[in-house]
């Protein structure tokens, strides 16, 4: 099957971007200085640029399944010191959705294939909050919660790695976000997770933890 439909898209599209502003592309060749990495979900419903309101150039952006940041993972890992050391970041925004594909697999354990390995780090999670979403009284509520644990356990797992700490060690300014989108209304929600030090980690953790625990599942 052909894809010159999408090729006629992208002359539309550019088309219309220099229209807009002669300048756009050159301006884009010249320099890439994002101040934020957006550590995303690869669901094609969630495009980080998009519901941020920021144009291309703007944010440095790696996305996998069910935005895990996993400590093996090389290709994470390489992406987070580009950015950090590199382009100089000053913010790392860790964003999941409810609904997510990953975390509603995870939370079934029904088996899928190579997959279930990267699943698991979701799967551990759970286990790990077991008391938060025990207390939520039906099954969309306790996946709702789910894929919020994942966020936080993942901006925990960032502020963890030896890119961030040495970050800090050097007194970069350097902020970790926990984030959650919600495809219904387009809408993003801080989960309460912001860390800029060492010492904060633990206590956004717990504290953003805690609120979860206390969030009314209508609101979500």
């Amino acid at each position: 099957m052909s894809l010159e439909h999408l090729i006629a898209n992208n002359r539309r599209w550019a088309a219309t971007a220099v229209q807009a502003d002669p300048l756009f592309f050159k301006r884009l060749v010249e320099q890439q200085s994002p101040k934020y990495l957006w550590i995303g979900c690869s669901d094609s419903r969630v495009p980080a640029n998009q519901i941020i309101g920021l144009p291309p150039g703007e944010v440095f952006v790696h996305r996998n399944i069910a935005n895990l940041v996993v400590h093996t993972d090389l290709n994470c890992l390489s992406v987070l010191q580009y950015a950090v050391e590199v382009l100089r970041v000053q913010h790392v925004i860790i964003c999941g959705h409810y609904g997510c594909g990953g975390v509603i697999a995870a939370h079934r354990g029904a088996p899928l294939g190579l997959i279930d390995n990267w699943l698991r780090h979701i799967q551990d999670a759970a286990q790990r909050h077991r008391h938060v979403l025990a207390r939520e009284p039906n099954p969309a509520g306790q996946l709702d919660r789910l894929c919020e644990l994942n966020v936080l356990q993942q901006a925990h797992n960032v502020c963890r790695t030896t890119i961030v700490q040495d970050a800090w060690r050097r007194s970069e300014p350097l902020t970790i976000h926990g984030w959650i989108y919600r495809l219904s209304d387009g809408l993003l929600q801080d989960l309460g997770f912001s860390a800029s030090s060492p010492s904060q980690v633990e206590d956004e953790f717990a504290g953003a933890i805690a609120k979860s625990t206390r969030r009314d599942a209508s609101s979500i």
